[in-house]
């Protein structure tokens, strides 16, 4: 049976969570061989994925790459939190960031998605004034509908990301909000550094998000010493292979199979391991359950990625 969590992220839709399975979240696995870099299939034993553990050095892994929502951070935090913070908060920023370069550029960035919008009829996309119509609460008040509603329907737009990002950046910096990490992260994140393993984030957030939340986190402080580079949606959509593909050639390392991706979502998942990189997904409370024949190792907590 699924259960999933009701509410509202801008109060104008439902909420739009990942559903949580109360059966087994431990579906047992079998990795199929996978070719990775220069052609070697690697097969991994099929094994209960509550017990499975993997090994950094044994599979000559120099860097890894990890999402951050059900990975680092409870998913909670994100629907909970950051979410309805920037619904609550995106109009007082526009107002009273208006007429700064930042913000321009940022309306620009939303306008242009906004007219996508429109001529594919995207529902809940609303019209915006014309750049040289001098009403700017006019033009806030569509701003802010149309932010609302791609919140509501979890769209994953560099757009309407980099303008959470600014919002969110208030909130970190007044306290008003704290970055939330599991503590085995942590562990695993500073073991990785004594051994040389660096590290990275790849989310849908932008850049900036996802430094103020490692940057600010309640009970580790700033974590951005353990992190190495941020990725975001510029690098290319995360259930498409090119952008791991990209990200291989961003880190220099001379196979894509030296770097480790970690996430709970399948479809990157998927995309990640087509583009050759090793894959593991991660599984926490609240994340959306997994299809029986996924197919890739699991585990349930960092302290099971040994180095």
């Amino acid at each position: 049976m699924l259960v999933s969590k009701a509410g509202l992220r801008c109060g104008s839709s439902p909420l739009l969570l990942r559903s949580v399975s109360t059966s087994s979240p431990f579906p047992r696995y079998f990795r199929e061989a996978v070719t990775g870099g220069g052609g070697n299939a690697r097969t991994v034993v099929a094994a209960a994925a509550a017990d499975s553990s993997y090994s950094l050095s044994t599979n000559d892994i120099r860097c890894v790459v990890m999402d951050i929502e059900g990975t680092t951070t409870p998913i909670s935090f994100v629907a909970d939190v950051l979410f309805p913070y920037a619904c609550a908060n995106a109009r007082a920023h526009l107002a009273a960031t208006y007429h700064t370069q930042q913000t321009r550029e940022d309306i620009a960035l939303l306008r242009a998605q906004i007219d996508k919008d429109l001529a594919e009829g995207v529902p809940g996309a609303v019209p915006l004034p014309q750049p040289d119509d001098t009403d700017q609460d006019k033009t806030i008040d569509a701003l802010v509908a149309n932010v609302q509603a791609m919140i509501d329907a979890d769209r994953k737009l560099t757009a309407l990301k980099q303008l959470q990002g600014r919002v969110w950046r208030r909130g970190f910096e007044s306290g008003e909000i704290k970055g939330e990490v599991y503590d085995d992260v942590v562990q695993a994140l500073a073991e990785w550094d004594r051994k040389g393993v660096k590290s990275y984030i790849y989310s849908s957030g932008s850049r900036e998000a996802q430094r103020l939340i490692f940057g600010n986190t309640a009970a580790h402080g700033d974590l951005r010493r353990y992190l190495s580079a941020f990725f975001d949606t510029n690098v290319g959509g995360k259930k498409e292979s090119r952008s791991y593909y990209e990200i291989w050639q961003t880190l220099g390392v001379d196979s894509p199979s030296q770097i480790l991706f970690l996430t709970d979502v399948h479809q990157e998942a998927t995309a990640a391991r087509d583009a050759g990189l090793e894959v593991l997904i991660s599984i926490r409370p609240g994340n959306a359950p997994l299809p029986e024949d996924h197919g890739f190792q699991t585990i349930t907590s960092f302290a099971q990625i040994a180095t």
